[in-house]
C-alpha cells in the first residue's frame, strides 16, 4: 500500500505547508475505520484554499485508498466537536509517515490526554443529543408510536455510550460499544437488556425510559458543566445563550438541554418585563 501512495505523500512532504502525514491501513475485510478502503492517507496542512479535499484511488493490484487533505483548523474542529469521528481514529491509531517539528507526535499526545476543557465541551455536545433523542422517545411512547420510540431509544443509548466514554477521559470511537464494555458496565448492561429483552415492545420501552431517566439525571450536572460555567450567576435569555460562539457546537440541542436542566432543578426561570402588558421575556438562572 505504502509504495503506491509514496509519490503522493512525498510531494506533500516536500511542501513547507504540510504539518504531518498519517497512514491508516485496513486490518480486516470489512473495516469501518478505513471506510472500506485498503488504506487512508491523512495529510494535515496549515492552510489551503479548499479546507478539506478527499480523493479516491485504485491501484494495479486492485487495492484502493482515500487521500484526505485537511487544514489544521478543520481537523481540530472535528476533534473538538466529533465532526468526523473516523479522522480522530486515524490520528490516534495511524502510522506517522511524515512529521514536521513533531506536530503529529504532539497531537497524538493531546488526544491521549484529552484536556478537561475539551472534555467538558464534548460532554455538553453528546448530552445535548442524548437529551433531545430521549425526549423524543418519551413523546413517541406517549402517542403510542412504539416502533419510532424504539428507534429513538437506540439512538439515545448510543449517545449515552459516547458520553460514558468521554467521562472516562477517552475519545469515542466508531466501535463505541467495545469501549463501553471495558469502562462502564452499567451503560453496557442497559444496552444489552434493551436489545435482548423479550418483553413486548410497549413494556420494553416503558422500562427503558425509566432506567434512562435515572441514569441521565445522575449525569446531568457533570454533563452540562460547560454551560453552567458560561452562565455563572447571570440571567440569560435563550437567544443570548444560543448565539454565543461557545455554545455553537450544541446550539441545535440547546432547547432540549435547558428544558431538562429546568426540569431537574439546575436552572430556574425568571420573568423580565417587555413593552407588552402581561408579556415577559423568560430568562434562565443557575439555581444556587
Amino acid at each position: 500500500m505504502e509504495r503506491f501512495l509514496r509519490p503522493i505523500y512525498q510531494e506533500h512532504a516536500s511542501d513547507a505547508n504540510t504539518l504531518g502525514i498519517i497512514l491508516m491501513e485496513r486490518t480486516k475485510s470489512n473495516s469501518p475505520v478505513t471506510e472500506d478502503f485498503d488504506g487512508i492517507l491523512l495529510i494535515i496542512v496549515q492552510n489551503a484554499e479548499q479546507q478539506w479535499q478527499a480523493k479516491h484511488y485504485e491501484f494495479e493490484d486492485e487495492r484502493s485508498a482515500a487521500v484526505h487533505i485537511v487544514t489544521e483548523s478543520v481537523l481540530m474542529e472535528w476533534i473538538d466537536t466529533s465532526g468526523y469521528r473516523r479522522a480522530v481514529e486515524w490520528v490516534i491509531y495511524g502510522r506517522v509517515i511524515f512529521d514536521r517539528n513533531e506536530y503529529v507526535y504532539n497531537l497524538k499526545n493531546q488526544l491521549r490526554d484529552f484536556p478537561n476543557e475539551k472534555r467538558d465541551l464534548r460532554k455538553a455536545i453528546e448530552f445535548g443529543k442524548l437529551v433531545k433523542s430521549y425526549s423524543e422517545a418519551k413523546d413517541l411512547y406517549e402517542t403510542e408510536e412504539y416502533k419510532d420510540a424504539n428507534s429513538k431509544i437506540l439512538y439515545s443509548l448510543h449517545y449515552l455510550a459516547r458520553l460514558a466514554v468521554i467521562e472516562k477521559g477517552y475519545y469515542p470511537e466508531v466501535t463505541v460499544w467495545s469501549q463501553v464494555k471495558q469502562i462502564d458496565l452499567e451503560v453496557y448492561k442497559l444496552y444489552e437488556e434493551f436489545i435482548e429483552s423479550r418483553e413486548e415492545i410497549k413494556k420494553r420501552i416503558q422500562l427503558m425510559l425509566l432506567a434512562m431517566d435515572f441514569i441521565i439525571s445522575n449525569r446531568v450536572k457533570t454533563s452540562v458543566k460547560h454551560l453552567l460555567e458560561i452562565m455563572g450567576e447571570e440571567s440569560w435569555s435563550y437567544v443570548q445563550l444560543k448565539t454565543l460562539p461557545e455554545t455553537s457546537s450544541y446550539s441545535l440541542d440547546l432547547t432540549a438541554v435547558i428544558s431538562f436542566m429546568v426540569e431537574k432543578g439546575l436552572l430556574v426561570t425568571v420573568k423580565e418585563q417587555t413593552k407588552g402588558i402581561g408579556v415577559y421575556h423568560r430568562k434562565y438562572v443557575v439555581k444556587k
